[in-house]
């Protein structure tokens, strides 16, 4: 007989909905597990008492009326991410200078999973301020891939992903500013889904003003990421934009045969001049072949975004770390990289940053301009297997650092730029059982098919059955 963990998210969901489990019991079944196999970095912060405190009230009778008792995963448990404000729970955005911040406000996103009564075992980790592409917080263990425990889960939803490929949650949300859950569902061997600008609300903060970051899921099956993402999806009346509801839940939209679709692919790095691992060669040429059998036709297309981009995005990038600021009397607190990218940041006048947000805009408005005739693009996800713990950091040279991050994800952050969505597929594996995924994205808002065809894929060369070690 399979063990709970062993189960989806959604049929763990469907033994809640039918009285065979309760919400309580599956919790308490994750906070062991979480007690006892937690060596991969995985959450900063247990809150075993309020998760069961959700579990119970997840568990209360309810009248047959009302809507949260038709959300699939209600009652399952899950975990929020450190850079994630919730009410009542220290979030410490991965920083030593919050290391005591405990906000009296909860933002949309973690409304959404408590509204939906999933109840949260606890904070997940993330680098500080969630920039870095790897998750080692300054003096917490760093998150691992339960695949190889010497090796990154990268980041910087690398505590998310951690957890739900060690089967210590069975999904977990994440956020996505430059590849943070597609790069760490790579490492860890899982499904990471990046939806559209403006799919879920970043209320109450609004804290990117670019446009970059999104909320978004990370889970072991396509449908499981879907499920989630009905969960959060939704926007507030106060948001600066919002992508076109779908036509129904997203869910629904792995149960349909996407149809033929143009393919547009390429593999030339699009941020750094870095060479491409073998593993991630053959993982793109693999997937390549699979879509063709599947009936869709692959063309190969340039880089539709212009290397000018690059030094604009980083104008921004480095603009939104300063403007995660640490209080003064904290800032000897923050890390070598934080300070630096901070101190880019605010040598930018105003003027300068508005001129570099304009920029970024044409150049995106100019890739989907290009992709517009393709119903999705294929790329790796990044450019080598998961790396060692400690490989990119380089405190003493934080610019050398951030080259390397670079050189490690060079495609994922194109899409956070054009707002398109983009899914990682954990579709190969090398020769030594590390993961490596393949990245999908489609035009904005296409959600519903961008999930058709990464269900479609799944289905053709399924990997719910792999285990990593430790998992039993």
């Amino acid at each position: 007989m399979a063990a709970l963990h062993d189960l989806t998210a959604l049929e763990q969901g469907a033994l809640i909905a039918s009285g065979e489990l309760t919400s309580l019991e599956l919790t308490e079944h994750y906070l062991e597990r979480t007690a006892r196999l937690d060596d991969v970095g995985a959450f900063v912060t247990v809150t075993a008492d309020r998760a069961r405190d959700q579990a119970r009230d997840a568990d209360a009778p309810r009248g047959s009326d009302w809507a949260g008792a038709k959300q699939p995963l209600y009652g399952v448990p899950t975990a929020i991410k450190d850079l994630n404000l919730t009410a009542g729970v220290r979030t410490t955005f991965g920083s030593a200078a919050f290391d005591d911040f405990v906000p009296e406000v909860s933002d949309a996103v973690t409304e959404a999973i408590e509204w939906s009564r999933m109840p949260s075992l606890g904070k997940t980790s993330t680098p500080e301020f969630g920039s870095p592409c790897y998750t080692e917080p300054e003096g917490r263990p760093p998150a691992v891939t339960p695949w190889d425990r010497t090796r990154m889960a990268g980041g910087s939803s690398g505590g998310a992903a951690a957890a739900v490929a060690a089967g210590l949650v069975p999904v977990a949300q994440g956020s996505d500013g430059g590849g943070s859950i597609r790069i760490p569902a790579s490492c860890c061997g899982l499904v990471g889904l990046k939806p559209s600008r403006g799919r879920i609300s970043g209320a109450p903060m609004y804290g990117d003003p670019v446009g970059l970051s999104t909320a978004g899921t990370l889970a072991r099956t396509v449908r499981d990421a879907a499920a989630l993402l009905d969960v959060l999806a939704g926007r507030r009346a106060g948001d600066p934009s919002w992508a076109q509801p779908p036509t129904g839940p997203f869910l629904a939209a792995c149960d349909r045969a996407p149809g033929r679709l143009r393919v547009a692919r390429f593999i030339t790095p699009v941020i750094s001049d870095a060479p491409v691992d073998p593993e991630c060669v053959e993982a793109y040429e693999d997937a390549s072949r699979l879509l063709e059998r599947l009936g869709h036709d692959v063309v190969d297309v340039p880089v539709p975004l212009s290397e000018e981009a690059v030094p604009v995005f980083e104008t921004c990038w480095a603009v939104l770390t300063a403007l995660s600021a640490a209080p003064p009397d904290r800032e000897h607190l923050l890390r070598p990289l934080t300070r630096w990218l901070s101190e880019r940041g605010r040598a930018v006048t105003g003027p300068e940053f508005g001129l570099a947000i304009g920029a970024m805009r044409r150049f995106a408005a100019a890739a989907l301009e290009a992709l517009e005739p393709y119903d999705a693009v294929l790329t790796p996800t990044l450019a080598a297997p998961p790396l060692l713990v400690g490989e990119l950091r380089d405190d003493a040279d934080p610019a050398r650092d951030f080259e390397a991050q670079k050189a490690f994800t060079p495609w994922t952050s194109a899409w956070n730029v054009t707002g398109m969505p983009a899914v990682n597929l954990p579709l190969h594996r090398t020769p030594s059982g590390l993961p490596v995924g393949v990245m999908l994205a489609a035009r904005p808002a296409e959600e519903e098919l961008l999930l058709s065809l990464a269900a479609q894929v799944e289905t053709a060369a399924p990997w719910h059955d792999r285990r990593p070690p430790g998992w039993t």
